[in-house]
């Protein structure tokens, strides 16, 4: 057995031979007589299995006559040690074992795209994009699989590591570096963080250096859990941006209740923002607003040296975008922009 992952709390290495503790409440076996149940009480019902082939021919009859996700448990027979896992997550693990031996092993590198200050041109930080080493997988692929297996806090774990190992490896002391993060990993921000918190100390980063950014796409609905988040992070002397502002639950509203050090401007709203004049007008009252707050502004997805001038003559603070350079596993020292 692997160790635990200590967010989700299930094993992502299955044993070869094992059996399904399932509470008889969770599951409709009736007239499924192609099921071989091990045991059974008033309670509960096992299936033991002796080889993957005869584990994922369980959990087949078991999705066909329960259509709605439940939790198990796996019993290793030979450590009789177990560990909860939901159904759904335990096929999906099996359907694609070697993105879950992708995760566990974290074959992770990081590139990093730069941030440039748009006022004196000089580079300001970067943001680490997660990139797989041994197998050429697609993040988006591989965070959609962590979400389907359970194991979005194992990769969000293993992508911080990675993120703060490049900048140990490649930036300056004082250049920042953006790391997303999945706030639904994160139950307990006090616990949870943690280990963040002691990987930052095992390579010597000034927490100030830190950029911690919420992912939009995560939809959060507890905003109050968010702050708490925020606010641990913040206590530890790290930074903290809001992504994707203009969409989602990141609108302008919640800049005052979050206090982010820094907002990031979806780039839907940059584009062609030198002639779109509803994009100028959100871009106008985002200035306003982060004036007002004190928070530094960031435009991503910059891409036109047109986008670029009109925005650097708003007076926003930061940019990022193709237009100034793409991420690189070794990353860019000097640009030259207008």
């Amino acid at each position: 057995m692997s160790k635990d992952c200590q967010f989700c709390g299930t094993s992502v290495t299955l044993p070869n031979k094992g059996a399904l503790v399932i509470n008889r409440k969770n599951v409709d076996v009736e007239q499924q007589s192609e099921l071989l149940i091990d045991y059974q009480d008033d309670e509960t019902m096992v299936f033991q299995y002796t080889t993957m082939s005869n584990l994922v021919t369980t959990l087949e009859l078991l999705r066909k006559r329960n259509t709605s996700n439940f939790w198990l448990h796996i019993l290793n027979l030979d450590t009789k040690q177990s560990f909860p896992i939901s159904i759904d997550h335990l096929y999906e693990r099996l359907k694609h074992p070697e993105l879950a031996s992708i995760i566990h092993n974290g074959s992770f590198t990081s590139h990093l795209q730069p941030i440039v200050d748009m006022q004196t041109n000089e580079v300001f930080g970067y943001e680490s994009l997660l990139r797989t080493t041994e197998q050429s997988v697609n993040p988006g692929e591989l965070f959609s699989y962590a979400q389907q297996s359970g194991l979005q806090s194992m990769l969000d774990q293993k992508a911080r590591r990675s993120a703060v190992k490049a900048k140990s490896d490649y930036l300056a002391k004082g250049q920042k570096i953006f790391i997303n993060f999945l706030p639904s990993t994160i139950y307990v921000p006090e616990f949870c963080l943690k280990h963040t918190f002691q990987i930052v100390r095992e390579f010597q980063i000034e927490p100030e250096d830190l950029v911690f950014e919420v992912v939009e796409t995560e939809k959060v609905s507890d905003v109050d859990h968010l702050k708490r988040i925020l606010d641990t992070y913040k206590a530890s002397g790290m930074k903290v941006a809001l992504d994707d502002v203009g969409t989602g639950y990141s609108t302008l509203e919640m800049l005052s209740l979050l206090e982010p050090d820094y907002l990031k401007v979806d780039r839907s709203f940059i584009r062609n923002c030198h002639i779109d004049k509803e994009n100028q007008e959100f871009l106008y009252q985002v200035m306003e607003r982060a004036e007002m707050i004190g928070i530094t502004v960031l435009a991503e997805g910059i891409e036109t040296i047109e986008e670029w001038t009109w925005l650097h003559q708003l007076g926003v603070d930061l940019g990022q975008g193709y237009f100034i350079g793409k991420p690189q596993a070794v990353p860019e020292k000097e640009f030259i922009l207008p």
